[in-house]
């Protein structure tokens, strides 16, 4: 039973609206405003997204439910002058799923519900046509079996293949009446023996269980994966739209189509989908046959297609997006069954973005909220060279964009499989189908050999930013024996090979790759190819404009060296948010810091601090230089111990072999003893950071020096070097205190041994749990926070990142106790948390407190937009991450800003 007895769980179409998403699902909510709108929506009524939580939740639907849909279907049967499976003029109506988000393919639909052994004649009879109510109702038990009775959907594709090959065609639409009246008998055989039962001749029984199986398909594996990898939360549910049947498969008078305001391609306006004479619309979405282009149905029937364009743009306006249309066109008359905001590339989104602004459609704030920093690191994806010698093996539609190399291989199974070996892998398939799902994901990228720009694999691979090429007519596909053949050239699976998302060409091989423009762009290079190249690298630069003016968000980069800042520099960075002094300690500086951690005497490790001094001020001295005018966040160093000791295991068995040949080496067996002694279990927990420098005299004082003494000689070369040392992994203010007040002892050293006033300033990573947690009192001693978010997920969780990423991530994510890494995105409840209480205590104690994360959550999009809610100053991430920071910094501050002016 329902909580709420007043609770509504049916509405007509009459009833809704497009802000209804949440209860209605984005398919009833737009049926509902198209309604509103006055366009041709054939009349039906939408189960809530209440009632599908209601049955998952109980196993039972709401009992209120069959009453409410007695009640609609007898209004509906009321306004269409039928009854539902009525002998003479049946009604028959389609039950779709419909979430609040689009989800393509992955939840269930039945079309005909209605037909039976009685009502196909009187559907006959009514059309006119015997062999279009045949075909629909070999329709209807094929989809009925596979999506309600669980029917191996293979075995109905097999009996209908084998039904043409007795006809000697290649086209179901070239099977009469009596071909599909024993492909109907065929397929009630299929579900007596494969589901235990006949085929259901009630029609309401049979919309019932439709409806059952819909709530059903919510968490079905491939729905569930879907949501996953597109971060759809678990608990929405999905609505079902029961519509009255119009249809495609009346004649050549009849069709169905998928059709787009712009190209979700490249953005570009026009007239772009897919249309399909005498066909039902699974027919075009499944690839199954081949379309034609939308513009060709003006010269099919230009009535329709006026209607049809005007209808478009009427839509377009009102959604003020591009709008992704479903229709079908009955004997001339054209309906409506579907429109929603259409996926789109990364390329077309900011296209559509800044033409919906030129066109006075939406303003700059809104544009920025149309495009994200996803999006803008697939434009940052290198493209195949032209200038390449290449072997073209055949030409498909273009649909969705990218340059996408691998190894061909035939299934779903195979393409995880290889790819989880490390394996690049194309995905390649006459169509696919919502259970090649996961295939798609593991993929580089998708090829068909059917269907086009509104099929199943283009839909979905724009949706998950995946290189996809269709329809390439030219290969033969042959899954059972795993190869695809072009003329005379065979690909077995295994062959690598290349496929151009943008262009549509199929290549033989690995093609070589060159930057992307947008690249080129951020580097300072403007692209002088092709004009599409210029008009993108255009539009990304307004979007970017436009977020670097109202961001709060500073964003800087993660850069060790000179070379890495000056690029992060051109990457749009303000400076370096950590500069990893471990790095600079590499190759044969190796030895020098081994020297000084295992110095018996103070001699022994003065001599190695002194060899370490000049190195280490060079590095800050080309750092600054490189950076001159911005701040630059120094962390003294923080390496885990073993990295810069011997391998334990080797040096033993090299002590054991030359005590066995009596060629004692008395360094290596005095080697051999210090790192037994320095031995640690678990060195990511033990002698690091603050710990090393408080263990080892002068190691920090020797870093700060060398700090200092750089800035002061860039400073003395009329340089602005601006220098903030950080100390790692603190965790109490007392090591924070000891450390800080012999760096400022240093630093006050050589402000007067150079004669500069140098205002470096010291603070401190937290990192660690207790860190975040006395955060107030080590703010006593810090005059900036960065919080390190790599080690205090790790530390706020009890697991190395190195370790459980590769042991049971996958099932934690499969599993849905994580709905993405917490190394990829902030633990918000957890990690997030800390960071929250340790901003608020830190503040408290000193207001002007510098706030700022370098973790890799610094580049992470969503993770931005909760770093600029809770009132950090800065971000940092690799270089090649900075302009998808900078743009979500500024996404976050337009969001916050539109939220606070509601």
């Amino acid at each position: 039973m329902s909580e709420n007895k007043d609770q509504k769980f049916v509405y007509d179409f009459t009833e809704g609206n497009r802000d209804l998403k949440d209860l209605l699902g984005g398919k009833g909510a737009n049926l509902a405003e198209m309604t509103n709108l006055g366009l041709p929506v054939p009349p039906g009524f939408t189960i809530t997204t209440e009632a599908c939580k209601v049955y998952l939740d109980s196993g039972t639907a709401p009992a209120e439910l069959r009453a409410e849909v007695s009640a609609h279907l007898e209004a509906l049967e009321a306004k269409m002058g039928k009854k539902l499976g009525q002998s003479d003029d049946p009604l028959l109506v389609s039950v779709r799923s419909g979430a609040k988000f689009s989800m393509p393919g992955m939840m269930d639909t039945v079309l005909n519900i209605g037909l039976s052994d009685e009502s196909v004649t009187g559907l006959a009879s009514q059309a006119g046509d015997e062999r279009f109510a045949w075909d629909s109702y070999r329709r209807l038990i094929q989809m009925f079996g596979k999506t309600v009775l669980g029917v191996e959907g293979e075995l109905f594709e097999d009996a209908l293949e084998e039904a043409k090959a007795a006809k000697k065609v290649t086209v179901d639409t070239d099977l009469d009446a009596a071909d599909l009246k024993k492909l109907v008998k065929h397929f009630k055989k299929i579900v007596a023996k494969e589901a235990g039962r006949e085929f259901p001749q009630d029609p309401r029984e049979q919309m019932d269980l439709a409806v059952e199986a819909v709530f059903n398909s919510w968490n079905t594996d491939r729905a569930k994966l879907y949501r996953r990898q597109e971060r759809i939360p678990g608990d929405l549910g999905t609505a079902v739209n029961i519509c009255s049947m119009v249809f495609g498969n009346l004649g050549p008078d009849s069709g169905t189509g998928v059709a787009f305001t712009r190209d979700p391609a490249s953005g570009h306006q026009g007239v772009y989908g897919d249309y399909l004479q005498n066909a039902q619309g699974e027919d075009v979405v499944a690839g199954i046959r081949n379309t034609v282009p939308l513009a060709d149905l003006e010269a099919i029937d230009k009535a329709s297609y006026d209607q049809l364009m005007t209808i478009m743009e009427t839509l377009e306006t009102h959604y003020k997006d591009l709008c992704d249309i479903e229709f079908t066109i009955e004997r001339g008359q054209l309906w409506m069954l579907q429109t929603r905001v259409g996926k789109r590339t990364a390329g077309a989104a900011f296209r559509i973005a800044t033409q919906l602004v030129d066109q006075g459609l939406i303003d700059e704030a809104e544009a920025l909220q149309r495009v994200n920093g996803a999006q803008l690191a697939q434009l940052m994806f290198p493209r195949f060279d032209d200038q390449a010698k290449t072997r073209l093996l055949g030409r498909g539609i273009a649909a969705s964009p990218g340059a996408a190399v691998g190894k061909a291989v035939f299934d779903s199974y195979t393409a995880v499989k290889w790819s989880r070996s490390g394996e690049k892998v194309i995905l390649i398939r006459r169509e696919t189908n919502p259970d090649d799902l996961d295939g798609m994901i593991a993929s580089e990228g998708i090829l068909t050999s059917r269907g086009g720009k509104t099929s199943h694999a283009a839909v979905v691979a724009r949706g998950m930013g995946k290189t996809c090429v269709c329809g390439a007519e030219e290969l033969d596909v042959d899954t059972k024996r795993r190869r695809m053949t072009v003329g005379e050239t065979v690909i077995e699976e295994g062959d690598v090979v290349s496929i151009d998302g943008s262009t549509g060409k199929v290549y033989l091989g690995e093609v070589p790759v060159v930057p992307s423009p947008v690249v080129e762009y951020f580097e300072g290079r403007m692209h002088a190819g092709a004009d599409d190249a210029d008009e993108l690298v255009a539009a990304v630069h307004r979007i970017m404009a436009y977020a670097d003016r109202v961001r709060r968000l500073r964003v800087r980069a993660n850069a060790d060296n000179a070379e890495d800042a000056l690029r992060a520099r051109r990457f749009g960075a303000q400076g370096i948010g950590l500069c990893r002094t471990e790095h600079m300690f590499l190759g044969e500086r190796r030895e020098l810091v081994e020297r000084l951690i295992l110095a018996d005497t103070d001699e022994e490790r003065e001599a190695a601090l002194a060899a370490l001094l000049p190195l280490q001020k060079k590095d800050f001295v080309e750092l600054f230089e490189a950076m001159d005018g911005l701040p630059v966040t120094v962390r003294l160093l923080d390496p885990p111990l073993h990295e810069f000791l011997p391998d334990i295991t080797e040096l033993s068995v090299r002590v054991a072999l030359a005590e066995s040949r009596k060629d004692h080496n008395e360094n290596d067996l005095r080697l051999l003893q210090a790192v037994h002694k320095l031995h640690e279990q678990n060195p990511m927990l033990g002698l690091r950071g603050v710990r090393l420098g408080l263990v080892i005299p002068g190691l920090f004082a020797m870093q700060v020096r060398a700090i200092a003494e750089a800035a002061a000689e860039r400073k003395n070369a009329k340089g602005d070097p601006r220098a903030e040392i950080m100390v790692p992994l603190v965790g109490t203010v007392q090591e924070l205190e000891i450390v800080r007040e012999e760096a400022d002892q240093v630093i006050r050293d050589i402000e007067a041994a150079t004669g500069t006033s140098l205002r470096l300033t010291i603070g401190t990573m937290i990192e660690l749990p207790r860190a975040a947690l006395t955060a107030g009192q080590i703010a006593e001693a810090a005059q900036f926070f960065s919080f390190g978010t790599n080690d205090l997920t790790q530390t706020v969780w009890g697991f190395s990142r190195d370790d459980v990423e590769a042991s049971f991530f996958t099932a934690y994510l499969e599993k849905g106790i994580f709905g993405v890494s917490p190394f990829e995105t902030i633990d918000k409840d957890g990690v997030g948390a800390l960071v929250r209480s340790a901003v608020e205590a830190g503040r408290a104690t000193r207001p002007d407190l510098k706030l700022g994360v370098c973790g890799e959550h610094g580049g992470d999009p969503e993770s931005v937009h909760f770093f600029h809610e809770v009132g950090l100053d800065y971000v940092s991430c690799s270089p090649f991450r900075i302009p998808v920071a900078r743009l979500e910094a500024g996404r976050a501050a337009a969001e916050s800003k539109g939220s606070d002016s509601r």
